[in-house]
């Protein structure tokens, strides 16, 4: 009778280690469940967060790269007009329609003239005309300046409204 209580009392043990490990097994499968909801939860909500700031930041760089179309598009605009009038400006003189002068004055300070002792007077200022080459050299000069105040007014306007 011993070994039936023996059987007995181990089959009790066996069965209710049993119950118990299912028990927890359950439990445990529950809290895992639970936190593996938790993080697709955790893992969906910075994704959306992640995809609104991409959204935003190809938003900001579209609009970086249209007003950077608008601003090049003002600049070779008044280049091309600038130059245009330039070119105009050259063909006359080429022509003889108009004459290019350039207002200067010579004082008596002057290492190129003699020393006088005539006083200065209002109307020693003049216009020198210039020959044929340095007129195309100045109007080479003033093309020149016109496309350097269009880049540089260009890149002011680019840090001013792109790079903000």
């Amino acid at each position: 009778m011993n070994f039936g209580r023996w059987l007995g009392l181990t089959a009790l043990v066996v069965i209710v280690c049993f119950a118990t490990w299912k028990v927890n097994d359950w439990r445990y499968g529950k809290h895992v469940a639970d936190l593996i909801a938790s993080h697709q939860a955790d893992l969906a909500a910075i994704s959306n967060a992640a995809a609104g700031q991409v959204r935003m930041a190809i938003e900001k760089q579209q609009a970086a790269q249209k007003a950077l179309t608008e601003l090049d598009l003002l600049a070779t605009t008044e280049k091309a007009r600038d130059l245009a009038e330039n070119e105009k400006l050259r063909a006359d003189v080429n022509a003889g329609d108009r004459r290019l002068r350039i207002a200067g004055r010579c004082s008596t300070d002057s290492r190129n003239l003699s020393n006088t002792t005539a006083p200065a007077r209002l109307d020693d200022g003049g216009t020198v005309e210039l020959a044929g080459v340095a007129g195309r050299t100045v109007f080479d000069i003033r093309a020149g300046v016109i496309k350097d105040l269009t880049a540089l007014k260009g890149l002011q306007e680019y840090v001013r409204e792109v790079c903000r």
